[in-house]
């Protein structure tokens, strides 16, 4: 497993130092020396801290994205499974410090370990047998069966068991939990809501993309390559993915559903194995929240709803770690109820409110494994035979384009994300190998939205819309498309322009013509527009936070005839 450094001697962790009462945290927030009373971990670590370098740390029960815009972050918060993050701020470098505090602070288990392991080992069949959803269970009633306290008053003289002391109990069924059950030194990162991605990039610490705090360096740490490359393994075998010298290569879903990169030994990288995850949201943000954050505004947002909802054809396109997935799936709140959804993803992260919805994954076999694959085209190909209403797919990257367009020109509506940073090289992608879609067959695609990760004016990642365009055409003649920028963002104050209004292709050529409005009065779609954009003012300043709980009130909202 890895080690964890903290950014001060571990030496000055001192369990001894806290006494009764909180006299030893004065000057700590008043909240947080209530919970470290319960948690002696936390109030050890705090014991250590060089208060008269960093000074006092904040603490937040419930972080939200305004502590974003401190410019010093000295602060604490709690995550899942009882453990707490200190973002400990480091002086000397851009990055600051991501510090778990867990159980195992300070507590050496080294002496007990090795007997544990085998003892457990001696059940293992026992617990081999056990349901994934029972198996913390049964190793927690194991360590009954091996451990005791050592100011148990139960304890006998000839009880056989291994006698520690309550702060060695509490460590031990932490890391029991968080190493059989959990994916080891990762899972309290995986814990954290806040956190995007996790990457480690050879020996040295742990990096991770933080929501409200960009780029930070854990105190989880590889020292050496022998530790990491033991850590790879063990974790591909977690993940029942192995990565050995002949399958260095893997991708894979962890068991929350992150996704996984995993390149394993120096033959093929020269710093040595490493690994990337994508963190999987339990529930992905609604359309309020994106316009909340200031990433879509609530007309942006109107306009896609009424182009969605008509099922037109809509890639949000863009580089990595843009938001692309984020703001496909908030999107989904906008699709007919009752519509039947195909999904296609080589990694499952698309979620859908509706209930008649097929979620349909790649099977990729390795070099040990049996089998045949199954490839996005091989999906795509089936889910037409499945008279879906919307298709909806992870990433068109190679010959699966050809499929979804031939999808568009038979009706079927498809909503995709796309890897290119502009219109135009995104028709650079799609018409070049390996996706080779005739440039005839461009103009079904109704509209393209440009998503970017840029730089705020305090230099923190926001997400963006750069712009939503509407292909128009193309011209065999001069071999060039035309299409028209519906929204735009204005980098040098935050905010969007809309030169499309009243003169939008999309929405009075299209939408206006599909919902029966004529030649002369196509431009009242603009009143459908506005009204759309009122709806969603109204229910943001409802503070309605859930995916579900928004598309269950919209849905409601057209039963009684109040959307139209």
């Amino acid at each position: 497993m890895a080690d964890v450094l903290l950014p001060f001697p571990e030496e000055r962790i001192d369990y001894r130092k806290i006494g009764r009462g909180d006299n030893f945290l004065r000057g700590f927030p008043e909240e947080l020396r209530e919970v470290a009373m319960q948690k002696p971990y936390l109030a050890a670590y705090l014991t250590a801290l060089p208060i008269d370098e960093i000074g006092i740390p904040d603490f937040y029960p419930k972080p939200d994205r305004s502590l974003g815009k401190l410019e010093r972050r000295n602060l604490i918060y709690p995550i899942r499974k009882g453990n707490f993050v200190h973002i400990y701020p480091d002086e000397l470098s851009e990055r600051d410090y991501y510090v778990v505090i867990e159980p195992t602070l300070g507590i050496n288990l080294n002496g007990i370990s090795r007997e544990i392991e085998l003892k457990l080992l001696d059940m293992a069949e026992e617990i081999g047998e056990t349901a994934e959803e029972d198996r913390e269970k049964v190793f927690m009633e194991s360590l009954d069966k091996i451990l005791t306290s050592k100011s148990s008053k139960n304890g006998k003289s000839k009880d056989r068991r291994l006698k520690v002391t309550p702060l060695e109990m509490e460590a031990v069924r932490y890391t029991t939990k968080r190493d059989k059950i959990g994916v080891g030194a990762l899972d309290p990162l995986l814990n954290d809501e806040f956190i995007e991605d996790i990457s480690c990039s050879g020996i040295g610490p742990i990096f991770l993309e933080h929501k409200l705090f960009d780029s930070l360096k854990t105190s989880i740490v590889f020292s050496n390559h022998e530790q990491l490359d033991d850590f790879v393994v063990w974790l591909g075998e977690r993940i029942k993915q192995p990565v050995t010298l002949r399958n260095p290569i893997v991708d894979s879903v962890l068991p929350d559903g992150s996704r996984i990169n995993i390149v394993y030994g120096r033959d093929i990288t020269k710093r040595g194995s490493n690994f990337t995850i994508r963190k999987f949201a339990e529930e992905p943000l609604n359309i309020l929240k994106l316009i909340d954050f200031g990433g879509i505004t609530s007309t942006m947002a109107a306009y896609l709803w009424l182009a969605i909802e008509d099922d037109l054809n809509v890639f949000v396109s863009g580089e990595t770690a843009s938001g692309k997935t984020t703001l496909l799936n908030a999107l989904t709140t906008f699709i007919k109820p009752d519509a039947k959804i195909v999904t296609i993803e080589d990694t499952p992260e698309l979620q859908v409110p509706q209930e008649n919805w097929l979620r349909e994954v790649v099977k990729n076999m390795g070099a040990d494994d049996q089998g045949a694959s199954v490839t996005m085209f091989d999906l795509l190909k089936a889910a037409l035979r499945q008279r879906p209403n919307r298709i909806m797919i992870g990433e068109i990257r190679g010959e699966e384009g050809n499929i979804a367009f031939g999808a568009m020109q038979t009706g079927h509506g498809v909503m995709a994300t796309f890897h290119a940073s502009s219109v135009e090289k995104l028709i650079q992608r799609l018409t070049g190998a390996p996706i080779l879609v005739p440039k005839t067959y461009v103009p079904n695609l109704d509209l393209v939205v440009i998503q970017m990760a840029v730089r705020g004016p305090k230099g923190n990642t926001l997400r963006r819309i750069l712009s939503i365009n509407e292909i128009v055409d193309y011209d065999p003649s001069t071999n060039s498309f035309s299409y028209i920028t519906a929204f735009r963002w204005r980098p040098d104050d935050d905010t969007f322009e809309f030169p499309a209004y009243m003169n939008s292709f999309l929405l009075e050529e299209k939408v206006a013509r599909m919902r029966g409005y004529t030649e002369q009065n196509k431009r009242k779609i603009y009143d459908d527009l506005n009204k759309r954009a009122r709806i969603l003012e109204k229910l943001g300043a409802q503070k309605i936070g859930g995916f579900k709980e928004l598309f269950n009130i919209m849905t409601e909202a057209r039963r009684q005839g109040l959307i139209d």
